[in-house]
């Protein structure tokens, strides 16, 4: 062998033996390898590169860099720039193996580096952005000063998996970002297939709609998806429900409208009306459209549960799930109502048995504990927050007995934000799951935690829910609190009273309603603070008698709302004020209207804007001296606030659970006063409590003493009555066992 031989096999060995030590991390070792190579040859780049990288991968990163500048001499500028192609290329490999390995910080390290020698290379600050997210650092202003999005823009040639990649974390690591829709907007010129732009897009969405609140921010993220494909049906059925959660409700029925003329098939039609409804019930103006939108709606539904298609998608069952939602609200008709949604919700029951038939085999075959161990009370809802059943349910879970009972927490959609009230519940449950949008992910715990009695607090209010509860992950379910009974086969137990069902109920129900002995619900009382309204600011009379009505516009039913003009008219020196979620200048046109055609003065009635917390809220009810109920559809929680503030309330009662709920808790209170059973008993309640002072003070004494006795304003004993039901349950399905 010659000596040329000898010095090429002996460079072999050295590099060799640096590659060696470099897989070992000995890069002190594997440095001093390299120095010896540039030692016998100078003129090989490549030695530069790795040295430099050693000394880099040893923090020695001025020394890394100047040995980098050596390697590049004074060669021509072709030469320099093919030398820093090279130096790039194997600082992006060791940067790719580092994130392999999970070490994102070296890999950042090294292609901050990587930034220095290229500025503008945008692969390479997008890897940048995904490794700060990794390392949870990504600073507030960097996905603009590092000029990203400027380059996306005009960069001929982008890795569009890494591109949508990136989006995909950002939109995970903090989708509030204020150049998100920007950054989601640059993406838009290089997606060549929209579908894999559309899939990072919709729960991003759903998640900033729901679970942050932000339901502005979401469509105008999703409106990006448009772009690409203006008639993709999913994209316009969730910006159709963003904007009805923005209170845009011009934009909601719009796409609402344009989301039923594309839809085809019978699902997607029923599910296409629904938004469109949800739409139109916000605005009560709209309330003619909205009742002939509901009987196309029962037509069309009349029609799927005639198909009785057993091939329905998750996707489509969850679009079915809550799309008989506003039945109770348009009309009190117990047996119609609940012949359809018993229908619906058997449908839908039969569909996820059929897709979903291992997990529900499986949850079948579970094994139970004994009458003397301690049940598992699992708890199910998206509203343990600052919500109606957030607020109501939370004395329940605090008077829980926890020696004989473990209540576990399952919040569907948990929030992204700062709600004390969720944090409340989180702390007194003895194991919270904070779950995402996914049913067969929360019923699978569900039934990890060998649940032995799930409660469901949503009903249809949420078609998660419905899903979930249709899986039946627990081997005894209930529905209690939220909207009236689902219907779902696999739901044992509907939990009532004396009188917010009658006697001949259960014809209707395909759940066994469970009486509890006086109250369905109890509460210790609200929490109240200092009142921001004044009748001097309102510009009425000291002397006046004032009306109150605070409930969302779904609740406006026409009817009712003729009556309460009709009070108004009977009743000398009085006023209207109306507070409620809904399309503000709708409600006013709707309310203003009804007067001039009833003969009220419109300036006697006052339109109040939502309070900025609902202890402001109960404070201002101060304000009344009698509150007009809705009907067909009762108020529930309001009811609840008007009797605890003392304010005599008047309610029509009917048949169905929504009809009947200020009912039983008027019944709880111990005052009769105000409950009418006919629409001329309710205006003439009305008119009399406005011309009865000494009545309305009698009745304010009532329901002031009412907070020391009476059974509404008892959550303890009220939780006594739920803890005894829950162990008949569990009786009952050992027994039948």
């Amino acid at each position: 062998m010659t000596s040329v031989q000898l010095h090429h096999t002996a460079l072999i060995l050295l590099e060799q033996q640096a590659q060696q030590y470099f897989i070992k991390s000995n890069y002190n070792q594997a440095a001093s390898c390299y120095e010896q190579a540039i030692q016998a040859e100078p003129e090989v780049k490549s030695h530069y590169w790795n040295l430099g990288l050693m000394l880099l991968l040893q923090g020695e990163e001025t020394e890394a860099q100047m040995t980098w500048l050596l390697g590049m001499g004074e060669g021509e500028v072709q030469e320099v720039e093919q030398w820093t192609s090279e130096l790039i290329l194997i600082l992006q490999t060791e940067a790719e193996r580092r994130k392999t390995l999970g070490d994102y910080k070296v890999a950042w390290a090294i292609r901050q580096h990587i930034r220095e020698i290229n500025p503008t290379d945008v692969n390479n600050l997008l890897y940048l952005i995904e490794l700060a997210i990794k390392q949870e650092t990504l600073i507030d202003d960097e996905l603009t000063s590092l000029g990203v999005i400027e380059l996306i823009q005009s960069e001929p040639i982008v890795h569009i998996q890494l591109l949508l990649q990136v989006l995909e974390s950002i939109l995970n690591y903090d989708p509030l970002h204020p150049a998100v829709p920007a950054f989601a907007e640059a993406c838009l010129a290089h997606v060549h297939e929209p579908q894999s732009f559309i899939n990072i897009l919709l729960p991003a969405t759903v998640k900033i709609a729901h679970s942050m609140r932000q339901p502005k921010l979401a469509a105008l993220l999703l409106e990006l998806g448009l772009r690409l494909e203006p008639e993709n049906l999913a994209i316009l059925r969730h910006l159709a429900a963003f904007y009805l959660k923005a209170n845009d409700y011009s934009k909601g029925i719009e796409v609402a409208k344009l989301c039923y003329s594309l839809s085809n098939t019978l699902i997607d039609q029923i599910f296409a009306i629904h938004l469109l409804h949800r739409g139109l019930m916000d605005c009560p103006a709209c309330w003619e459209e909205a009742c002939e939108v509901f009987q196309q709606q029962q037509n069309l539904m009349m029609l799927l549960l005639e198909e009785k298609s057993l091939n329905l998608r998750s996707v489509e069952v969850l679009y079915l799930s809550n799309s008989n939602y506003f039945a109770p609200y348009l009309q009190d008709n117990i047996q119609k109502n609940r012949y359809i949604q018993n229908q619906i919700a058997s449908l839908c029951q039969l569909n996820v048995e059929n897709y979903a038939s291992e997990e529900v085999q499986r949850y079948q075959q579970r094994t139970s504990k004994g009458r003397n161990s301690k049940l598992k009370i699992g708890y199910l809802s998206h509203c343990l927050s600052r919500h109606s059943v957030g607020w109501l349910a939370r004395w329940l879970i605090q008077h829980h007995n926890r020696e004989q009972f473990d209540i576990y927490g399952y919040f569907i959609n948990y929030k992204q934000i700062n709600d004390p009230l969720q944090e409340w519940y989180v702390q007194q449950f003895t194991q919270a799951y904070k779950g995402g949008i996914y049913s067969e992910d929360i019923a699978e715990k569900i039934y990890q935690d060998k649940i032995d009695i799930l409660i469901d607090l949503d009903s249809i209010t949420l078609d998660v829910t419905c899903e979930i509860m249709a899986l039946k992950p627990a081997p005894v379910q209930v529905t209690w609190l939220g909207w009236d009974a689902s219907g779902i086969p696999a739901v044992d137990y509907f939990i009532a009273d004396p009188y917010v069902l009658s006697e001949s109920a259960q014809e209707y129900y395909t759940e066994k309603i469970w009486r509890l002995p006086q109250t369905y619900i109890a509460v210790d009382g609200f929490e109240v603070g200092v009142p921001t309204l004044r009748r001097d600011s309102l510009d009425i009379p000291n002397d006046a008698i004032i009306y109150l009505s605070a409930q969302r516009g779904f609740k406006r039913h026409p009817d009712t709302a003729r009556l309460q003009m009709k009070i108004i008219k009977e009743v000398p020196n009085s006023y209207f004020l109306i507070k409620g979620l809904a399309d503000s200048e709708a409600v006013q046109k709707f309310f203003m209207q009804l007067a001039e055609e009833e003969g009220v003065e419109c300036d006697r009635l006052r339109f109040l804007p939502q309070d900025f917390s609902e202890a402001v809220h109960r404070a201002n009810l101060t304000i009344a001296d009698v509150v007009l109920d809705t009907f067909p559809y009762n108020g529930a929680t309001t009811t609840l606030e008007t009797l605890w503030m003392g304010i005599p309330l008047v309610t029509r009662v009917g048949q169905q659970f929504a009809a009947r709920n200020s009912y039983t808790m008027m019944m709880n209170v111990g005052v009769t006063e105000g409950i009418a059973w006919t629409d001329e008993e309710y205006v003439e309640w009305g008119v009399r409590l406005g011309k009865n002072e000494a009545l309305r003070q009698q009745v304010a004494l009532k329901l002031k003493s009412s907070r020391q006795t009476a059974p509404l304003w008892n959550g303890k004993k009220f939780t006594g009555e739920m803890e005894k039901a829950y162990e008949q349950m569990w009786a009952n399905y050992l027994g039948g066992k």
